[in-house]
């Protein structure tokens, strides 16, 4: 799977794991020169708190378009049935395909 925005892969894995309809890719797939660390943070009642990345590309930034769970809270990974700390979703705009 590729996570695109303007015409730009922005990650490409075959290692994706599904959440509520949301796709992450492991961190490892990140094409880095696109991502920039952001200072938002959001909280999931059962996922955690959430970080963000901010996407750049040719001068246009797509703020806070992607977010991860650094320390997902206690119980949420045998919920999801895999070890998503660290992997990567994408929205506003960021087309997974």
């Amino acid at each position: 799977m590729q996570a695109i925005w303007k015409d730009t892969v922005i990650a490409e894995s075959d290692d994706i794991i599904e959440i509520e309809g949301n796709k992450y890719f492991p961190n490892s797939s990140l094409k880095k020169q696109y991502i920039n660390a952001s200072k938002t943070h959001t909280t999931c009642p059962w996922k955690g708190e959430a970080n963000y990345f901010s996407i750049e590309v040719g001068g246009d930034i797509n703020t806070d378009a992607a977010w991860y769970y650094p320390v997902p809270k206690d119980g949420s990974i045998e919920k999801v049935g895999k070890d998503f700390t660290g992997y990567v979703a994408f929205w506003n705009g960021v087309e997974v395909k």
